[in-house]
């Protein structure tokens, strides 16, 4: 039997016409590594509406793994987040027109979460692969970390037999067309992304080296 795993990505926002997230997603379950069954989902980039539909879609595909997948405009690879923070702190208005302040993700819920993607191995498997991938300490503020909190307590409190996790992935190069900031052509995303799906999903238990980050 194949792993069903979902994914998902986001609509466009911030005045963009497309999401690297959601077009990588497509490309994937498209053409899904052997042995995974994929099903890709867009969600809207909005606080707590991307949150029910996140809901709706885990209810429907009944996943044994989530990956959710984000853009991260001005990153250089496509890096796995290791841990997701209980608080909204939007810098610009989502696409409904919502800018929360220091408002939590759950309200009472815990400080934070850790991804239960073995996040070292999924970057490794995406480097073994041909793709620049990186360990990430923070998924921002906004509606990626927004997700990546609400899944983390969607599985801890409801699902534990489930794992998943965040992903960032970087522009695409038609967002860059002055070629000012680092970009990745969505091909190679979804190839990462294909890596790191089977490296997940043969085991959560992670590497031990070292990935981390002075700042």
């Amino acid at each position: 039997m194949a792993t069903r795993v979902l994914l998902t990505g986001f609509e466009p926002f911030g005045g963009e016409s497309v999401n690297p997230s959601w077009q990588a997603a497509e490309l994937v379950a498209a053409a899904p590594p052997e042995g995974i069954a994929v099903t890709a989902v867009q969600l809207p980039c909005v606080f707590g509406e991307s949150l029910s539909a996140l809901r709706a879609a885990v209810d429907e595909v009944r996943p044994e793994l989530v990956v959710c997948l984000g853009q991260a405009g001005g990153r250089h690879g496509v890096t796995v987040e290791r841990v997701a923070v209980n608080v909204d702190d939007a810098r610009i208005p989502d696409n409904a027109g919502a800018r929360p302040i220091d408002s939590a993700v759950v309200p009472g819920g815990p400080a934070a979460y850790f991804s239960t993607l073995p996040v070292k191995r999924c970057v490794a498997a995406m480097r073994s692969a041909g793709v620049p991938g990186a360990v990430s300490n923070t998924a921002g503020t906004f509606v990626c970390n927004h997700v990546a909190y609400g899944l983390a307590h969607l599985l801890a409190t409801e699902l534990p037999g489930v794992r998943g996790g965040f992903v960032h992935v970087p522009w695409a190069p038609e967002q860059v067309v002055d070629g000012g900031a680092p970009s990745l052509p969505v091909e190679t995303v979804a190839r990462g992304v294909a890596a790191l799906l089977r490296a997940a999903v043969v085991t959560g238990d992670d590497l031990r080296v070292s990935e981390g980050a002075t700042h």
